[in-house]
């Protein structure tokens, strides 16, 4: 965290859980877009232009949902991260635009909100895969389609349940990183309890759609990794884990993600986690388990089993 940016901030809306904790951990007040609670409107925003170009859209409709119109805006992110692209989303919304900076390969630009034709609820997304409803919004890893590491890990889940290599009725199971809950739901349909975990609001909230949607439960946190779990222990631990923080690899989530799964797993408990197949996991596995078995190989992408006795 930027002490110089956290000493100017009078709150912050995220839907990174861990960004909402490093806040307010520093009596800053944090909120989540999805949360019912709004803190007090400031006279001014600051928009940190996402990744992803079709949140960063939802964003700017959901501020012009939220703040009263003629709020000022300013929108700032780096070139090589989309945000020369938004002088034409403005434009596409109707709203104002003014540059106002340009310097270390970043750009700041100024706006106002106003009312939009278009509600930013209407960024969500239904679709039918594999004999399930999901719901997806932008921001959510594989947004609107099925990846295809998922889609490995859960054909390779079923080859283990018809050989027998899984209990026929899954016991307590923990998804993390459930992103729109395609994994969860695979889960809760054969499951007896099911646990989904993710650190962004967005994906939580489809997660809990996704298994409304297919009439299933499951208990679903939010949750950096284990963070939330205290010393819970599962006897499946599912995860497709994510690799990039924006745009650079870094395998932080994961890491921890294996080293600390002996500590969650029951006796005979399983670890089962798919993954590009260029990503070292398999070390990983080595130092914390002794030993792993690969249980399918597209050469794109690996499914990795490991346990505890």
């Amino acid at each position: 965290m930027d002490d110089w940016l956290a000493a100017q901030l009078q709150g912050v809306v995220s839907a990174d859980h861990s960004i909402l904790h490093a806040y307010r951990q520093r009596g800053i007040t944090a909120v989540s877009p999805m949360e019912d609670d709004k803190m007090t409107t400031p006279t001014g925003w600051v928009l940190f232009w996402p990744k992803t170009h079709q949140l960063g859209i939802w964003w700017l409709t959901w501020l012009c949902e939220q703040l009263p119109p003629g709020t000022p805006l300013e929108v700032v992110g780096e070139h090589n991260g989309g945000i020369k692209r938004v002088p034409k989303v403005l434009e596409a919304l109707g709203l104002p635009c003014d540059k106002l900076d340009n310097a270390r390969r970043c750009s700041l630009f100024a706006t106002q909100t106003q009312a939009l034709p278009t509600a930013s609820a209407a960024a969500w997304q239904t679709f039918n895969l594999r004999d399930m409803q999901l719901h997806s919004h932008p921001g959510v890893f594989g947004h609107g389609k099925l990846d295809e590491g998922t889609a490995l890990l859960l054909d390779t889940l079923e080859r283990q349940l018809q050989a027998n290599k899984l209990p026929g009725t899954l016991p307590r199971c923990l998804d993390i990183g459930c992103g729109d809950g395609i994994i969860s739901t695979w889960l809760a349909e054969r499951s007896q309890e099911v646990t989904a975990v993710d650190i962004n609001a967005f994906a939580l909230e489809a997660c809990r759609r996704t298994l409304a949607a297919n009439q299933l439960t499951a208990r679903v946190l939010a949750s950096d990794v284990y963070s939330a779990l205290g010393d819970e222990q599962f006897d499946l631990i599912i995860s497709n884990p994510p690799f990039h923080q924006e745009r650079d690899i870094h395998y932080g989530a994961a890491g921890q993600l294996i080293r600390e799964a002996p500590t969650h797993l029951a006796r005979g408990g399983q670890l089962i986690l798919v993954a590009n197949a260029f990503l070292p996991y398999a070390d990983h596995l080595e130092a914390t388990f002794g030993s792993f078995e690969v249980l399918a190989d597209n050469r794109r992408f690996k499914v990795y089993r490991a346990g505890v006795r």
